[in-house]
């Protein structure tokens, strides 16, 4: 098919807490989620019911190895050429996927969202626009913390024992670094309504001029 004809594929990536969901989000209300199809690299967390509970908590989740992004790379692929893909449910209560799938179809933009999107060469290949929300590193900690406690039942305690030992050294090895990769840099996420403003209307101004039909 012609590529003129692709669907357009934003990737949104930071730091953990940075605010990207916040702003995929955004996207999603003011273009549509009817006319977007939504990717989030958390889902793509490999399967890891072969292993015993005690040894899952112990996987370094924030190393680009923990996600098995080859599968997300097949799956933008697939609705690159307007064909629907099954999107893993993962579990973090129990750091395993679910057997649900989510049917995501083909639409005219796909959105990529995860903090290690742009730590990704093939992935970036992919993106015809990349976005990197940085906010700073204690209001992430904070923004982090009060995730995992009231949406993933975790102790205070554990949070800041992960974030010390492998969110921190990862985001400063991985994350931080792919900046360099990003189109544009939205300081403070979801609280910078200028910047949504200008991507959210430049993501609809690329719909009208470069994909008018479907095809």
């Amino acid at each position: 098919m012609d590529s003129s004809n692709s669907p357009l594929v934003i990737g949104i990536a930071g730091g953990s807490g940075s605010g990207k969901t916040t702003v995929a989000n955004v996207v999603l209300r003011r273009v549509g989620k009817d006319r977007i199809a939504y990717l989030p690299h958390d889902a793509y967390y490999r399967e890891q019911s072969h292993l015993p509970y005690e040894e899952r908590i112990k996987v370094n989740y924030d190393h680009p190895n923990s996600l098995e992004t080859e599968l997300m790379v097949q799956h933008i692929q697939a609705l690159k050429r307007w064909e629907p893909v099954e999107v893993p449910v993962y579990d973090f209560t129990v750091h395993s996927r679910k057997k649900e799938t989510i049917h995501v179809e083909p639409q005219k933009v796909v959105l990529v969202e995860g903090i290690l999107i742009f730590a990704e060469p093939e992935l970036i290949k992919l993106f015809d626009v990349k976005i990197f929300v940085d906010t700073d590193s204690d209001l992430r900690f904070i923004r982090r913390l009060q995730r995992d406690i009231t949406e993933r039942g975790r102790s205070t305690e554990s949070v800041i024992k992960q974030y010390l030992e492998t969110v921190r050294p990862m985001h400063l090895e991985f994350v931080e670094p792919s900046k360099r990769n990003a189109d544009v840099i939205i300081p403070e996420g979801g609280l910078n309504t200028v910047a949504l403003d200008m991507v959210t209307a430049r993501v609809e101004e690329l719909l009208l001029v470069n994909r008018p039909d479907e095809p």
